[in-house]
């Protein structure tokens, strides 16, 4: 969340932050409940230090009718100090959630934009394959092969879930210790996450856990739900921790499945895997100092970008435009790579993501580092997808499908799957 001194001595910055991203926060109640909070503080004070003159004078008092009504203002004052500190204690959590309605600052590069449609690109890389055959999209191949199963995982547990055979099995093996090799390399340390975290750790990292917005599936009669993304076991590991400044950058590569309700989302354009309730993602998180929150962000991009160069995939990168920002984000990128089976010519799709969230996710979760011989002060978080399984899974096959209906795996992959291609599930 934003520092509250920050909103109170720039709101008419923030609420045109808040337009331009198209977010309904009342930044006036957050300042009058503020200034509520302040000003029950100091009454407050003032009760008790009235409280302990009181308390002295009725000592020193000789007379017994003087001394009688001094003690008896003095419970009376006695009784006030909790009835001020139930209505700060409603203060402070109405403050609270109001400020956490309010979405981070965004980088003064970012276009402002009212949804995805006005989002910018700034990089293409890879030419869209050419077919001389009629292109299937990863759903058809994917059953042909009999190496992805929809209809099982209907049956077994509902529609977005599936199966996995075969073939695909060691693809997504493989793309997940390809990636993983690749983030290594930079300096990031393989982490496996709990699939379920705290919702204070969600809430912590920007997501709604509960209510009718959320996107999480919760446990019932629990403070526990599924996790969407690595993120927010990676960001809450470090909660309420103070580090060295020597300790940073932490770079960490989070390998966990992420689960999400995926409410509203319909039409040809989430078909298959695409957008499914569960799939399996490996992430990258890091803790920097402020200073090199800017420069961890482009490296994250630029490891996406190493990852689906070296799987052969025609992709573009795109800066996301205000409108289509989440709360956390200062500033986001999005790389869509190239999906041939998508609409009648094909279409790009979004594969990864990085963001830099600045403060605002240390602020709520409490992390913050020390300079040598300074004060404690807070850290900055980023996060970018390297590979959600799924959705490479729908680009490498779509890309890469052959004459027969086979997919052929580019160079870089067979290694780690230990074979050419992919084939049909034996009968």
């Amino acid at each position: 969340m934003l520092d509250l001194k920050f909103i109170r001595e720039n709101v008419d910055a923030i609420k045109e932050n808040c337009k331009n991203r198209h977010v309904h926060a009342d930044v006036d109640a957050v300042v009058e409940l503020a200034d509520r909070r302040s000003a029950l503080i100091t009454e407050m004070n003032e009760l008790r230090q009235r409280q302990n003159d009181m308390a002295k004078g009725i000592g020193r008092e000789k007379d017994p009718e003087a001394r009688q009504r001094l003690i008896e203002e003095s419970r009376a004052f006695k009784e006030s100090v909790p009835q001020k500190e139930s209505e700060l204690a409603e203060v402070e959590a109405r403050l609270y959630r109001e400020q956490l309605n309010i979405p981070n600052m965004t980088h003064p590069d970012s276009p402002i934009g009212k949804d995805d449609s006005e989002n910018v690109e700034i990089d293409r890389r890879g030419d869209h394959p050419s077919f001389d055959f009629d292109v299937r999209d990863h759903v058809q191949l994917g059953e042909s092969l009999g190496i992805i199963d929809f209809d099982a995982g209907a049956k077994t547990t509902g529609s977005k879930f599936y199966f996995l055979r075969g073939d695909a099995v060691l693809l997504e093996l493989g793309l997940v210790r390809y990636a993983l090799d690749k983030i290594t390399a930079r300096g990031y340390t393989p982490t496996i996450t709990p699939d379920l975290a705290r919702d204070e750790m969600l809430v912590g990292t920007g997501f709604i856990p509960r209510g009718p917005e959320a996107q999480i599936y919760s446990i019932e009669n629990t403070d526990l739900s599924m996790i969407a993304t690595a993120e927010i076991t990676l960001a809450g590991s470090l909660a309420d921790e103070i580090l060295d400044e020597a300790e940073l950058p932490i770079k960490l590569a989070g390998l966990s499945h992420c689960f999400r309700t995926e409410a509203g989302a319909h039409g040809r354009a989430s078909r298959g895997l695409y957008r499914v309730h569960q799939f399996t993602k490996v992430e990258m998180f890091a803790f920097t100092t402020p200073e090199k929150s800017e420069e961890t962000h482009e490296e994250m991009r630029s490891i996406e970008e190493d990852i689906f160069q070296g799987l052969d995939i025609p992709y573009r990168v795109v800066d996301i435009c205000t409108g289509d920002l989440g709360g956390a984000a200062y500033r986001k990128y999005d790389l869509e790579a190239w999906m041939p089976g998508r609409g009648e010519a094909g279409e790009f799709g979004e594969v990864t993501s990085t963001s830099n969230t600045t403060d605002y996710q240390a602020r709520r979760l409490r992390i913050r580092y020390r300079k040598e011989g300074g004060r404690p002060q807070l850290l900055h978080t980023l996060n970018g997808t390297a590979l959600a399984a799924s959705r490479a899974m729908i680009a490498l096959m779509e890309n890469h499908q052959q004459p027969d209906g086979t997919i052929k795996l580019p160079e870089n992959l067979i290694p780690y799957v230990g074979k050419p291609g992919l084939e049909p599930v034996a009968r």
